[in-house]
């Protein structure tokens, strides 16, 4: 089969495209025939070595496919998808069952690609990492990304008010149809100052930050005193060290770091989550958005595109042989 490896760390250019055998299934996984692989920044994390990784690895943790060779727990000819399992840049991946989400039949492996990794990350965001609640004013960063526009979906399904920040008008449009209330061109305003403005100098709630280095600090300056500070990626680079006291100074304020890997580490945990996603996406709460379709071996080129800081909503790769004549630009779901 086909597979994207890493054999170093670095650029997009590391992503290779080689020949290797299809994965032998173990006692408790299927092997899945990948139609589509999700696209996400914990792949260019690991990519990169912000995230270290052991090599050569398959990079991708999230996809949806055919199973072609099941088992006592799930029949061959089931669409699943999943969101934590590595490998998802080939054309086929062997998963414990436990991982899988069994997609209902309305929705598709595209749509589910495209769905479930940044959906539940919404979920988590928003009733875990801080439970909204109706009223509450909660600030999102990169708001017409695939999480932002998902995740700010959400909050307003919650009786949150949402301030977005984007980088340009294009990208301000998507995030005032997902919602928002307000939007900021932070390349042109300094967001903390528009946020105290907008929310008559109390701050908001909570801010859910996956820019990371670029804008912590003006995150915490956005809050109010027993607010959170939800950092959940790390685009511009890494957080430094922070002192506790300067989140007492600040106004007591709460900080997370989350990782998706933690919130659906265990069957039950995963299947609550993927159910919750499931619901708001039959529900029409969640409304997906698929920037770009790209084929395997184009992988470098969706890197790079999603580092740009460009894309708006999800990028996805196509690799069976039926997904590949999906392939087209700057979709909309």
């Amino acid at each position: 089969m086909q597979a994207i490896q890493l054999f170093s760390q670095g650029g997009p250019d590391v992503l290779e495209v080689r020949d290797i055998a299809i994965p032998v299934p173990k006692e408790g996984e299927v092997l899945v025939r990948v139609d589509y692989a999700g696209i996400n920044y914990a792949d260019v994390y690991q990519r990169n070595g912000q995230n270290p990784a052991s090599l050569p690895c398959i990079p991708g943790a999230e996809g949806a496919g055919m199973v072609v060779e099941g088992n006592a727990e799930l029949s061959a000819g089931s669409a699943v998808a999943w969101l934590s399992h590595a490998g998802s840049y080939a054309e086929y991946v062997a998963i414990p069952v436990w991982k899988l989400i069994v997609l209902p039949a309305k929705l598709g492996t595209q749509e589910a690609a495209a769905a479930m990794l940044q959906a539940v990350t919404a979920q988590y965001l928003c009733e875990t990492s801080y439970r909204v609640q109706a009223g509450d004013a909660a600030l999102v960063h990169a708001g017409a990304g695939g999480v932002g526009l998902l995740l700010t979906q959400a909050l307003k399904h919650k009786g949150a008010s949402v301030i977005s920040t984007v980088s340009s008008a294009e990208k301000a449009a998507l995030a005032r149809a997902a919602g928002a209330d307000h939007v900021i061109l932070y390349n042109q305003t300094d967001f903390t100052l528009a946020v105290k403005d907008l929310t008559q100098q109390k701050g908001v709630h909570v801010v859910y930050d996956s820019v990371g280095l670029n804008t912590y600090l003006g995150s915490m300056a956005a809050l109010r005193p027993l607010g959170s500070l939800v950092l959940f990626g790390q685009s511009s680079g890494n957080v430094p060290p922070i002192d506790p006291m300067h989140l007492c100074r600040q106004g007591s304020l709460f900080l997370t770091r989350p990782t998706l890997a933690h919130h659906v580490a265990d069957a039950d945990s995963l299947r609550y989550r993927s159910q919750r996603a499931l619901h708001w996406l039959a529900e029409d709460i969640l409304h997906l958005r698929i920037h770009e379709i790209y084929p395997l071996e184009h992988a470098a080129l969706a890197h790079a595109a999603l580092e740009s800081r460009q894309t708006t909503g999800k990028l996805l790769l196509a690799i069976s042989p039926s997904a590949k004549n999906t392939i087209r630009r700057n979709h909309h779901e």
